[in-house]
Order: structure tokens, then C-alpha cells, then sequence
């Protein structure tokens, strides 16, 4: 009776089944949207190759929850995962061949039983750069590619072939508080490579770093927790793998994507289906609308993180003063405050681009003044908390300034809550950004940006629907990644939740 309620507790508290459950149900739900897309609305014939990613995608959902009842049953009855179970891992990674992402992240769980943070950052590292490397191999179909698409495809193999090698050695060598100190090498390559954009390469050299240089092992023990609490969250996984992806096609897409497919009219392939040369299909101009997309990627990143950058640093900065000094202090600035805060954003940012002009920089600061008021409010509320602390009344009777307490004791106590909400507020800022987009207050018409190309496709929902289907679905996915990790940050960041 004790052996069954102990390995019913180790089904509740698994990573892997929720995680399985997870996989299968997504796949599944995938291969029907692939089945919707078989059939053509316009006609009654069947697209090969739509129906045979809806076959693929079907067999790895059957095959994976086939996996989810032999965790279920090996938890049940033994409370661990046999090794022939996670061996099953081995064959689910064939799902990669059909850029099934979720499968085959699953499918490198699975295999390991010992999951150190710096495992994850390896497994996510390659699937991002694999996943980097087929959406250029599109570009192979178009009519021509851009002058470095051989050199830049070449480089990312290479280093493809490299962050491989980095898993491997981090399977084999890596343990929870150390690392052999000749990764310390590898960890400096690593985190070179992350100027492709790739930050889980970045996060993975710095953890290398850290363990083979022996760091203090309180400070690799709160890294650790960290990371186990948002590794833990799939969706909050998913979301950061989704985030950096598109920050990765955005720099790479310089050298990989021909940025005239996007802005040149081509008055020959108006308004064409999604095909293999064209994915997405074409617009009233005949510019290719996935292209659009990749690129219209570095706008919304760019204006999304700028304008919730900028609102945090200056929000912050006159937070942190308004709640360390006097009630004056506090007083003026906060009302000054008030009295932006009671303005609506959207009016604001409308007014800033009426009256200077509509282009990225105007749309950056229309968006960044409205949020300074929330940034402000919370800094003030976590600084007036932490200012409290005996370690604060310990740095005052040693004599140091108000000034060197406020910024390197107070702040750095402070910072978790913001940034969790500037994660949170990242996404917002994305709708926002389409939006006036949109209404033709954002960037430049002719530039590739989500709001601008949803604001075409919108003229042809009923004739070709995919042009506002495609990039709605790229707002969608980048606003909800964002919530997702904002959701993560917050529960490994809240010491409540310990």
C-alpha cells in the first residue's frame, strides 16, 4: 500500500508525463490543422505534401502517446522510468525530419534521466539552430537567393555540427555544481556563437563558465533552482524557444533572406497560393508575404524590447528615487506621474506620431513615454519594501551614501518584479506596435512589419484569407510566448512559490 501511494506521488510530481501529455496533444492537434489544409477552399484537389506532414504528424502523436502510457505504467509500478522507455526517445527524435520541434524536445528529455540546467540550454541551442537552418533551406526554392545565402548557410551548419558537439560533452562531463575546467573554453566559443542571435548558446557558455571556473556554490545553487523552475514549465519553455527563434531568423535573415522578394513589386506572381517557393503565398504586389514576415520579425522585436526598455530604465530610475527619498520628493514626481498615467497609451502614442511623423524611432518613444507611470509605480512599491531591510540600516550606520545604498543594495533587491513585468509588457507592446501599424501610424507603409502586411491581407479575407491568416498567426504566437516566459519568470522569481 505504501510502494503504490509512493509511486502514485511519483507520477504527480514527474516532468516527463505532463510533458508527454503535452506533446502527443499538440502534434495531434497539428497534424488536424494539416488535414484542414490538404483541401484546397478554390478547389477539390489534394496538396501532396500538406497530406503527407498531416500523416507524419499523426504517427508521431500515436507513437507518442504510446510513449505517455509506458511512462504512466513504468511510474505507477516501478515510480521511475525503465530504460527501455527512455530509449523510445531515440526513435521520437526522428520527428525533427518533420521539423516536429515539440516531439523532439520531448524525444532529448526523455533520453536523459539526469537533466542539468545546462542539458536543457544544450537540447534548446541545437533544435533553435536546426530550426534557423530550415527556414533559410526555403529560400533554395525561390527564383534567386541573396549573394551570402552558400556562406551564411555554410557558417550555420558549422556551427549546427558545433552546438552538437557541445550537447554531447555536456551529457558526458557536466554535473549539477561542476564542470571540467577545459570547458571553460568551449564555454567562451559558446557564448561567441550566440551573435547569430541564438541566446540559449549565450545562457549555456555562461553556465559552462560558471561551473568549470568553480563559482561560488551558493551562487550556482540559486542559478540552478532558477532554471529548474522554468525549465520545469513547458509552456514557458516553448515561449522562450519561440522568442529567441525569431530573434535569431531576424539577424541571420541579413544574410540568408534576399530582401527584394520582400519590398520589389513583382506584378508576374500577384496573389499567389502558398506553394513551395512561396510559402505564404504573394500579396496585391506580388512580394513573397513569408519573407515579409521574417523581416517584419526585427521590426516588431526591435520596438517591442526598445519600448519596454526605455520605460523600465527611466520608469524605474524615478521610482527608485520617489520611494528612498523624502515624502516631497515622492510627492512631486509621483504626481507628475499621475498625470501621465491618466492619459490613455494609445491616445498618447497616436498624438506623438501626428505630430512628428510616423517611422520606427516616433513609434519607439510614443510607445515608451505611456509606460513610464506602471514602471515607476512598481519600483516605488519594491523599494520602499526592500528600504526597510536591516541590511539597509546596516550600509547607513557603516556610512555609506544614500546615493551608493540606493543603487547597489536597494535596486538590485528590487529588480525581479520588473523584470517579470517587462517581460509580461514586452507583448503588449508587440499588439501595439501592429496596431497602429495598422492604422497606418506605425513604421513606413512599404516596410515589412506584422501591422503592415496583416493591414493588406485584411482587404482579402474572403478571396485569399491566408494573407491575414499568417501574420495574425505571428502576432499570436510572439505575443503568447512572451506571456508564457513572463508566466515562468514569475513563478521561479517569487520567493513565495520556494
Amino acid at each position: 500500500m505504501k510502494d503504490s501511494s509512493n509511486n502514485r506521488h511519483a507520477l504527480v510530481i514527474s516532468k516527463d508525463y505532463p510533458q508527454a501529455n503535452f506533446t502527443w496533444i499538440l502534434s495531434l492537434a497539428l497534424a488536424a490543422i494539416f488535414l484542414w489544409n490538404s483541401f484546397p477552399t478554390k478547389t477539390d484537389e489534394l496538396n501532396p505534401f500538406v497530406f503527407a506532414l498531416f500523416c507524419a504528424y499523426t504517427l508521431t502523436s500515436i507513437f507518442q502517446l504510446f510513449i505517455t502510457r509506458k511512462i504512466k505504467k513504468d511510474l505507477l509500478h516501478a515510480g521511475e522510468i525503465h530504460k527501455t522507455t527512455r530509449r523510445l526517445g531515440y526513435v521520437q527524435l526522428a520527428s525533427l525530419l518533420t521539423g516536429n520541434i515539440f516531439a523532439a524536445a520531448f524525444a532529448f528529455n526523455l533520453i536523459n534521466k539526469r537533466k542539468t540546467p545546462e542539458y536543457t540550454f544544450a537540447v534548446y541551442t541545437l533544435l533553435t539552430q536546426l530550426a534557423v537552418i530550415a527556414i533559410s533551406s526555403v529560400n533554395l526554392f525561390k527564383p534567386y537567393v541573396s549573394d551570402t545565402f552558400l556562406i551564411a548557410m555554410g557558417s550555420l551548419l558549422l556551427i549546427a555540427l558545433f552546438h552538437l558537439v557541445a550537447l554531447i560533452l555536456t551529457v558526458h562531463y557536466v554535473r549539477e555544481y561542476s564542470a571540467p575546467r577545459w570547458m571553460s573554453v568551449l564555454a567562451v566559443v559558446l557564448m561567441a556563437t550566440a551573435v547569430t542571435g541564438n541566446l540559449f548558446a549565450l545562457l549555456l557558455g555562461w553556465s559552462l563558465f560558471m561551473k568549470s571556473r568553480r563559482f561560488d556554490s551558493s551562487r550556482l545553487s540559486k542559478w540552478n533552482v532558477m532554471w529548474e523552475k522554468i525549465t520545469r514549465n513547458s509552456t514557458a519553455v516553448l515561449g522562450m524557444f519561440f522568442i529567441l527563434l525569431m530573434l535569431t531568423i531576424s539577424i541571420t535573415s541579413r544574410f540568408t533572406f534576399d530582401y527584394a522578394l520582400a519590398v520589389e513589386n513583382n506584378y508576374s506572381a500577384i496573389l499567389q497560393a502558398p506553394s513551395l517557393v512561396y510559402p505564404f503565398g504573394t500579396d496585391n504586389f506580388g512580394r513573397d508575404v513569408f519573407s515579409r514576415i521574417v523581416f517584419g520579425a526585427r521590426i516588431s522585436l526591435l520596438v517591442g524590447f526598445a519600448s519596454t526598455i526605455l520605460p523600465g530604465l527611466i520608469g524605474g530610475f524615478l521610482g527608485a528615487i520617489a520611494g528612498y527619498y523624502s515624502n516631497r520628493i515622492d510627492n512631486w514626481i509621483m504626481r507628475l506621474l499621475d498625470i501621465l498615467y491618466s492619459i490613455p497609451g494609445i491616445l498618447l502614442a497616436i498624438a506623438i506620431i501626428a505630430a512628428f511623423g510616423a517611422n520606427t524611432v516616433n513609434l519607439i518613444i510614443a510607445l515608451s513615454v505611456g509606460g513610464i507611470p506602471t514602471y515607476a509605480r512598481t519600483m516605488r512599491a519594491n523599494v520602499l519594501m526592500v528600504s526597510n531591510y536591516d541590511f539597509v540600516d546596516s550600509a547607513k550606520a557603516l556610512g555609506a551614501s544614500d546615493f551608493s545604498i540606493l543603487f547597489k543594495q536597494v535596486v538590485p533587491n528590487s529588480l525581479a518584479p520588473m523584470i517579470v513585468k517587462s517581460t509580461l509588457t514586452i507583448g503588449g507592446a508587440v499588439i501595439a506596435t501592429s496596431s497602429l501599424s495598422y492604422l497606418g501610424l506605425g513604421v513606413e507603409p512599404h516596410i515589412p512589419e506584422w501591422g503592415n502586411i496583416l493591414k493588406v491581407g485584411s482587404t482579402y479575407l474572403e478571396s485569399n484569407s491566408y494573407l491575414a491568416i499568417f501574420p495574425g498567426l505571428a502576432i499570436i504566437l510572439l505575443v503568447l510566448s512572451f506571456n508564457f516566459l513572463g508566466d515562468g519568470l514569475r513563478d521561479a522569481l517569487d520567493p513565495k512559490l520556494d
